[in-house]
């Protein structure tokens, strides 16, 4: 029988009625896999069949079993009221392990942020555009879905790539008159008025888009240490060091480039300031969030934030996503006497966490609270490493994670079809089509003649005078 399978369970003794739905599983995989997990909040559903070669529905055994309640549920708790907590003011003592659904849920927001740098970037080689957002500023988050997450975007970031060794990990375009140094790197975005109730704060976002492709360039970036001064931030210390790959994509500028004078710190820091100048009356937050490469430009740009005192006193946080080291120990010392926050949330089947303190001269050193997560111990998954570098992945694990001795069991209703949108990880049985997020028609839209031709997009790079 292949066709899905839904019906109403109802068991007497307990007069409890439940809905359960398998989600595209077939009745035959349904009775031969394993149960797909449940939300935290339901009652699990034991399946037992007495032969599972030739299952019949007579032949069930439905055992529904109340989980025991987390320690604190959404529920019962006011972001607003605990939200300096959440934005690891204690260094998220208590809060990771069991894992705090309110925590759980603030850092997959974070995460959708940062992921949301990957789903709006033009990949497309055969775009002129390729290498910028697909969308205008205003309607970044509606064209992605997201209006939900009550941000707006107010700048955005664009990378420059001032020698060859950092212009071949930028993607390019094969038109011949595209633009072929600069890359978009990422948004500055504010909470609006009602979701900054919700959180008990003006959040300032700064959002950071990593490296999808060319896992690789852990070993390239990671060449040598240079002092964070050497570059124009304000540090008297010329101990503390950081990897200078992630210094020169940081602070790279080509003042001859028509269309990126500024480098992407000059982007951040001044919209920074902008945003605690608008709202100098308000209770403010800054969190930076970002992947891979997005995430040691996250840590960066916050160490550099506090450094040169734009954050005014404010908490500043990072939540990191399968992020490299980025400095040495006396950077991690200084970014803990700043009082910047990082949490950093890792795949332990991923090795570009892992690999880089390895790295000659061996002295980089990881900052922050750990969150380790384990992608074997998602039965959505397949078995197999090849998606341990993915964010998706990451907080579908997120999702389930409820500790480290926790089973794995989902917390809400994440959609685990989103763990293919760029990749082949989820089990065939749950029957998605794997690299399913896709520009429609690739970007081409039909003219007023009837031909298939590449839209104008309005892009403004440098906003500044």
């Amino acid at each position: 029988m292949a066709a899905s399978f839904s019906s109403m369970l109802i068991i007497p003794s307990s007069k409890i009625s439940y809905e359960a739905s398998l989600g595209g599983l077939s009745f035959h995989n349904f009775l031969t896999a394993k149960s797909p997990p449940l939300k935290r909040n339901q009652k699990s559903i034991k399946v037992v069949t007495r032969d599972n070669h030739s299952p019949l529905v007579d032949d069930l055994m439905i055992e529904v079993q109340e989980h025991e309640h987390e320690h604190a549920t959404l529920h019962q708790k006011d972001l607003s009221e605990m939200w300096r907590q959440i934005h690891g003011e204690k260094n998220w003592e208590g809060l990771l392990d069991p894992m705090d659904p309110l925590l759980r849920s603030e850092v997959i927001r974070y995460g959708e942020l940062a992921q949301a740098c990957y789903d709006a970037f033009d990949y497309e080689p055969f775009s002129r555009f390729c290498g910028t957002c697909r969308f205008e500023e205003e309607k970044f988050f509606s064209s992605l879905g997201m209006t939900h997450h009550g941000y707006k975007v107010t700048r955005y970031i664009h990378l420059t790539a001032n020698t060859d060794f950092l212009l071949k990990w930028l993607i390019h375009s094969k038109w011949p008159t595209a633009w072929s140094k600069v890359n978009w790197g990422g948004y500055v975005a504010v909470s609006d008025d009602a979701t900054s109730r919700r959180l008990g704060r003006r959040d300032i976002v700064i959002a950071w888009r990593g490296t999808a492709t060319h896992l690789e360039w852990v070993e390239d970036f990671k060449t040598s240490l240079t002092p964070v001064s050497s570059k124009g931030i304000p540090c008297h210390d010329d101990g503390v060091k950081v990897d200078n790959g992630f210094l020169d994509m940081y602070t790279g500028k080509d003042e001859t480039s028509e269309y990126c004078q500024h480098s992407a710190r000059d982007h951040v820091l001044r919209e920074v300031k902008r945003l605690m100048d608008m709202y100098s009356e308000e209770e403010v937050s800054i969190t930076v969030t970002g992947h891979s490469l997005g995430s040691a430009l996250a840590i960066l740009s916050a160490y550099d934030i506090v450094e040169k005192g734009l954050d005014r006193g404010v908490p500043v946080s990072v939540m990191s996503f399968s992020g490299p080291a980025v400095g040495n120990k006396s950077f991690k010392n200084r970014l803990n006497r700043l009082g910047v926050k990082v949490l950093r949330v890792i795949n332990e089947n991923d090795w570009v966490p892992w690999l880089s303190p390895w790295l000659p001269p061996f002295s980089y050193c990881h900052v922050g609270e750990e969150l380790k997560l384990d992608n074997n111990k998602s039965p959505f998954l397949k078995p197999d490493n090849n998606c341990a570098h993915n964010l998706e992945v990451l907080l579908h694990l997120l999702d389930g994670y409820h500790g480290e001795r926790g089973e794995f069991m989902l917390a809400s209703d994440r959609d685990h079809a989103l763990v293919n949108k760029g990749g082949d990880f989820l089990k065939e049985s749950y029957l998605v089509p794997p690299n399913w997020w896709q520009d429609e028609n690739k970007g081409l839209k039909r003219s007023s003649d009837g031909r298939w031709v590449q839209p104008e997009r309005t892009i403004e790079v440098d906003g500044y005078p």
